[in-house]
């Protein structure tokens, strides 16, 4: 076969990496971007590896009954929302189905029924943070003409998949709720009049730089507007602009980026205008009624789907099943949700967790909500748990993992496996990175309860949690 040679009338059997759907051709996996179990297509394969093809739907022969109508002009170009065209009880199935085959064909484990995946609550305006980025590179859908009203500084909006320097004008984005689109086509429209250049990724120049909008689900708004230079007089005419269209934000901040990255933590953000934080609230119990309060400051971390959070931290803390005494290790503790929601049932709780400034928020949640059987150390995992700590800190009968998709270190594995507490809570948003690491603790531990969730709808990915027993007669290491 050659490359880019059409193969026609082929039906697309399955749900795959990436998001991308899958076709067999003569025993050839080919990954299909776009497409959706069920559909009957003719691919154009643009990509031949050893072990895969890629191709594209260059013709739509019968769509499948999975099919629906996406609601976002961007979809298909600006590269989120990948399943936004499958129904939402089909992208329900195929995550669960992630799930399963992670566990049983990558870990090989065995494991009993998976709890059916908890749905979101909102399907569409469930994110409470998105970042805008701005480029001198605008991604055209198709060539620009000639006749183009205006002259254009570039785009605001997403980066284009694979393309660092290029990026798609957005003008409507439904994964957050208004006002982000006001407030982000209200930016553009003021940078136009006032002739505001764009960054340039390869010259690292460019005057407005990036937007980051964070919401609460009380209402609170928080803005943040990087530039690349101090230039007083143009940063205050546009925050004024923004308060005077959008008088709903709560806190406006602008920060001084020079770099050539974009990374932010290492940079000091100016407050503008209102509160130097906003705050989430989350259930911990409704009989009776408890709940916790989290600042969120501008470089603070907090899970995007607020709603799917609040019920997984529900989850974790029903099966941790704590009797008020256990002494429990929460793994890549952030900035201390997970902590805090076990707390009040707990002797104590040890956060561990490599990022500093999620420390230090970790902390002041936990003085912000009284909260004072709980601590907080900065360092990675792999470094830290050692018998020193274990010693200081008491051996724990329960232990949190909720590690980055890359999973956790094989020296973490191999310490958890040396403690040997009587639970393993494992929480994942990538279930083969999960299933390696639990194919690796299995000598020890069964698997006795697994719910998924689904945190990002219309996206491939999953979380989901794992909850694991100290077999009969494994006993803790001697040290």
């Amino acid at each position: 076969m050659k490359q880019q040679e059409l193969i026609q009338h082929i039906h697309i059997t399955d749900a795959g990496a990436e998001g991308n759907a899958i076709a067999r051709f003569e025993d050839r996996v080919i990954f299909v971007p776009y497409g959706i179990p069920g559909d009957l297509v003719d691919i154009l394969v643009t990509k031949k590896k050893r072990r895969f093809w890629m191709g594209r739907i260059a013709t739509l022969i019968a769509g499948s009954p999975d099919r629906v109508e996406p609601v976002c002009i961007h979809f298909g170009t600006c590269g989120g929302c990948r399943w936004q065209h499958m129904h939402y009880g089909a992208q329900l199935r195929y995550k669960q189905k992630q799930v399963l085959d992670a566990l049983t064909h990558i870990g090989k484990l065995e494991i009993p029924e998976i709890s059916p995946i908890i749905p979101s609550p909102f399907v569409f305006q469930y994110r409470n943070k998105l970042e805008f980025s701005t480029s001198t590179r605008k991604w055209h859908i198709s060539p620009p003409q000639d006749h183009e009203e205006a002259p254009s500084p570039g785009a605001l909006g997403f980066h284009i998949p694979g393309f660092y320097d290029k990026v798609l004008e957005i003008t409507e984005c439904h994964l957050q709720a208004e006002p982000n689109n006001l407030i982000r086509n209200e930016i553009r429209n003021f940078a136009l009049q006032n002739h505001f250049s764009y960054f340039d990724f390869h010259r690292a120049v460019g005057f407005l730089r990036n937007i980051i909008i964070r919401t609460t689900r009380s209402g609170e708004l928080m803005v943040i507007i990087v530039f690349d230079e101090d230039k007083p007089t143009e940063i205050n005419g546009l925050l004024q602009h923004v308060l005077a269209t959008c008088p709903t934000v709560t806190s406006l901040f602008y920060v001084i980026n020079p770099k050539r990255n974009d990374t932010l933590w290492d940079l000091e953000h100016h407050l503008f205008h209102g509160k130097p934080f906003i705050t989430e609230t989350m259930v911990v119990s409704e009989k009776p009624l408890q709940s916790l309060s989290f600042r969120i400051a501008p470089k603070s971390f907090f899970q995007t789907n607020a709603y799917q959070a609040e019920r997984m931290y529900q989850i974790i803390a029903s099966m941790a099943s704590l009797n008020g005494q256990a002494v429990v290790y929460d793994l890549y503790s952030g900035t201390g949700t997970i902590a805090l929601f076990l707390a009040g049932k707990a002797g104590r709780v040890i956060g561990l967790e490599s990022v500093k400034q999620a420390v230090d928020d970790a902390w002041e949640n936990a003085q912000a909500n009284g909260i004072s059987n709980v601590s907080f150390h900065p360092g990675e995992a792999e470094k830290i748990l050692d018998d020193a700590f274990i010693e200081a800190h008491g051996r724990p009968s329960l232990i949190i993992t909720d590690p980055p998709r890359a999973g956790m270190h094989e020296k973490v594995v191999k310490k958890i496996l040396e403690i040997q507490a009587e639970r393993v809570i494992y929480v994942s948003c990538n279930p083969a990175t999960q299933a390696r690491d639990l194919a690796m603790m299995s000598s020890s531990y069964n698997v006795v309860q697994i719910q998924p969730l689904d945190m990002f709808p219309h996206t491939q990915h999953v979380e989901n949690i794992v909850l694991l027993e100290r077999k009969a007669g494994s006993a803790p290491e001697e040290g």
